[in-house]
């Protein structure tokens, strides 16, 4: 050790450099040639070692090993050899009480201090991103939780290498964070509020990756395709991204669709509005015309001989429409709907399927088909919702029903004209 020191001091005496300037030459030639050596461990642990593990990775049937190489943590595990070399040459190339030493010590700490921590993040985000291709885990948001736990590690490698520098012990800087507390937790408030937010989702299944989700607040309205520490992204049906703040989905409401989608059929719920003006009731002539329409032709003999019993039971002249109990139109279509819901081959029929009439309005009177598709794709739902519309809006008229609709500029010129001709 003092040969080599006291070579390079003969050189440089030779080289005509007087006493006072040789020892910090000295020192700058030996923090060169350590610089070059780490520089050159580097370079040929990237080139050459990387370089044979990456390849035998490649060969491998494993998934895992390749996230090594997709990670970047073969490459960062480069860095820690030069570390380690630093620290090694150090107390070869330096006098112990050579300022030069304490500081060179101090750098080869802070540098193997930051290459483990880079190696170790690199390791993390390999098995996250094999663990969220695993079915077990990929619908939880477990992204929030190594985000967390990437964090923890850069504050304490942030602990660590201030420790080094300043020369004190790192349970002084934390004793000192401690103090800082009120304004750790301001700046890292959203930090907090959406591992709590993460936690609350994944423990109670809320909000899943491939949710369809509705937030009409940020006007959002499609699936999620990432949920992480600070937010969840939505994929809107025009797709676009919404990216929501993920502690919004414990303080605000929101509509997730999973339970229609798991359970196989989506509901219809729709309103046909008749004309006032076209609902009668229904001669028998009319009625035996109704007959010939498949599927009430049973359901109208059932009704009418209910009817005729109870005429009779109770001695009612049925002369008149309007005495006992009568059939109506817009009654037998009611049931005509059903009955063709009944027979529909993409209705589930396992689920609620009615036919209901609801309150008047100024529109006319609802007649509301309320049932579920056997399918929840959203082409195919709409496809069906319109087939069975298309088929109900032009059997009303076979039941002398009127679709009521607003008066359109049409009707205003033919009421002109009628009243222009008289």
């Amino acid at each position: 050790m003092n040969d080599l020191h006291n070579w390079l001091e003969k050189i440089i005496h030779q080289a005509g450099i007087g006493l006072a300037g040789a020892p910090y030459l000295r020192s700058g030639l030996l923090a060169i040639a350590s610089g070059l050596a780490c520089l050159l461990a580097y370079q040929v642990t990237r080139r050459y070692l990387v370089r044979v593990i990456y390849a035998l990775v490649r060969k491998t049937s494993f998934r895992w090993d390749d996230q090594l190489a997709e990670q970047n943590a073969l490459k960062n595990l480069a860095h820690v050899v030069p570390a380690l070399l630093l620290k090694m040459l150090i107390p070869v190339l330096f006098r112990e009480p050579d300022t030069l030493y304490h500081l060179a010590d101090k750098l080869a700490n802070c540098y193997l201090t930051i290459a483990v921590m880079v190696v170790l993040t690199s390791l993390i985000k390999v098995i996250e991103s094999v663990l969220v291709r695993t079915e077990l885990f990929i619908e939880k948001p477990i992204s929030s939780y190594f985000q967390i736990l990437r964090i923890v590690i850069y504050i304490f490698t942030g602990i660590l290498v201030l420790s080094e520098i300043m020369g004190k012990s790192p349970v002084y800087l934390l004793s000192a964070f401690g103090a800082m507390t009120a304004i750790l937790l301001l700046i890292f408030k959203d930090t907090i509020m959406g591992l709590v937010a993460s936690v609350q989702i994944s423990a109670n299944g809320m909000v899943k990756v491939g949710d369809w989700v509705e937030m009409p607040k940020f006007n959002a309205d499609g699936d999620v395709i990432a949920i992480n520490l600070y937010t969840v992204k939505i994929r809107n049906w025009d797709k676009t991204i919404t990216t929501v703040p993920t502690y919004f989905f414990i303080t605000d409401s929101f509509k997730n669709w999973r339970g229609m989608q798991e359970s196989g059929g989506r509901r219809i719920k729709r309103s046909l509005y008749i004309d006032l003006h076209s609902v009668r009731f229904v001669t028998p002539e009319v009625r035996e015309s109704y007959k010939r329409y498949q599927l009430i032709s049973g359901y109208l003999r059932q009704r009418q001989s209910e009817i005729e019993q109870y005429n009779a039971e109770h001695g009612i002249d049925t002369s008149a429409l309007i005495n006992g109990r009568r059939m109506t139109n817009i009654g037998i279509f009611r049931n005509y709907a059903l009955a063709y819901l009944r027979n529909h081959p993409f209705v589930n029929q396992d689920m609620a399927v009615m036919v209901r009439q609801l309150a008047m309005e100024d529109r006319g009177l609802p007649i509301e088909v309320y049932c579920f598709t056997n399918t929840t794709k959203w082409i195919e739902y709409e496809d069906i919702q319109a087939n069975i519309f298309d088929h109900l809006l032009a059997a009303a008229a076979f039941f002398d029903l009127k679709i009521f609709q607003q008066p359109s500029g049409n009707d205003l010129l033919r009421v002109a004209e009628k009243l222009e001709s008289r």
